[in-house]
């Protein structure tokens, strides 16, 4: 955390983590656009960013793009907001993002965490139905072979569900990806949607998500990333726990993160 706080403490890289908070996944020649600082400057901010784990870089081609990563602030969240008030805090901060937020633009979102565990250990609990449903409260069923159905079910003896999700890259303790599924009834109950609403949103095109595992010392270096939303997606609000509803991805990978390297969650699957 104090290499965090380090990199908070400088303006000019608070300055950019909010643009890239207002548009994620920019290049070095992107983020130095429309800046009064040389791009020497620029690099040495990220790479500071970067080092504190609150940029995240991904290759696209030949460019080299950046991610704000929410991770470490919300360990901070963890670590001084308890249960109760972090309710509280949440609810807030979502009103004032409705009150001044204009719509979203997003299209992509990126979470990196990292977990004292193994790859092998990492990539099983992504993979086991067992393991899934004790920190997302659903289990995974696959073969996990590139083009294989992945079906959903709540409980070890309860129904298969296909939600149409297709495994597109599958390579154990390294890289796993698949179809996202669409809006469900149970999304419009939680949410207050009614049928009509439901049908609308069921037309947006289908997103995928990716995770990326890598060694780190004794840790694993565990990247998210969720992709193809259509700007001011839904499901990009309840993805990146922008709706106080739903925890998103930050909750599930707290979850994960813990149960992990504690063997308990902290929040109730499925919450």
């Amino acid at each position: 955390m104090d290499a965090v706080f380090r990199a908070l403490a400088d303006p000019s890289r608070r300055g950019l983590l909010d643009r890239l908070r207002e548009r994620n996944g920019q290049s070095l020649r992107e983020l130095c656009g429309g800046l009064d600082m040389a791009r020497q400057s620029v690099t040495k901010h990220l790479a500071v960013l970067e080092a504190a784990g609150l940029v995240t870089t991904s290759r696209r081609g030949r460019e080299k793009l950046h991610f704000l990563n929410a991770a470490p602030i919300n360990d901070i969240a963890e670590r001084w907001i308890d249960r109760y008030h972090r309710g509280h805090a949440e609810a807030l901060a979502d009103l004032k993002r409705t009150l001044e937020d204009d719509a979203m633009t997003d299209t992509e979102f990126v979470y990196v965490t990292y977990i004292k565990t193994t790859p092998e250990k990492l990539w099983q609990a992504l993979t086991d139905p067992a393991f899934t449903r004790r920190y997302w409260g659903v289990g995974h069923l696959s073969d996990w072979k590139v083009g294989s159905k992945m079906l959903s079910q709540a409980t070890a003896d309860g129904e298969c569900k296909d939600l149409d999700q297709v495994v597109f890259e599958s390579e154990p303790g390294r890289c796993l990806s698949y179809t996202w599924h669409t809006y469900q009834p149970e999304h419009a109950e939680l949410f207050g949607w009614s049928e009509e609403r439901l049908a609308e949103l069921q037309k947006e095109p289908r997103t995928r998500v990716r995770f990326e595992i890598e060694p780190d010392g004794d840790a694993v270096k565990l990247t998210v990333v969720h992709e193809g939303f259509v700007p001011g997606s839904e499901m990009l609000r309840a993805a990146s726990g922008r709706r106080p509803e739903s925890g998103g991805w930050p909750q599930l990978l707290a979850n994960l993160k813990t149960l992990l390297e504690t063997g308990e969650v902290l929040y109730p699957a499925g919450v």
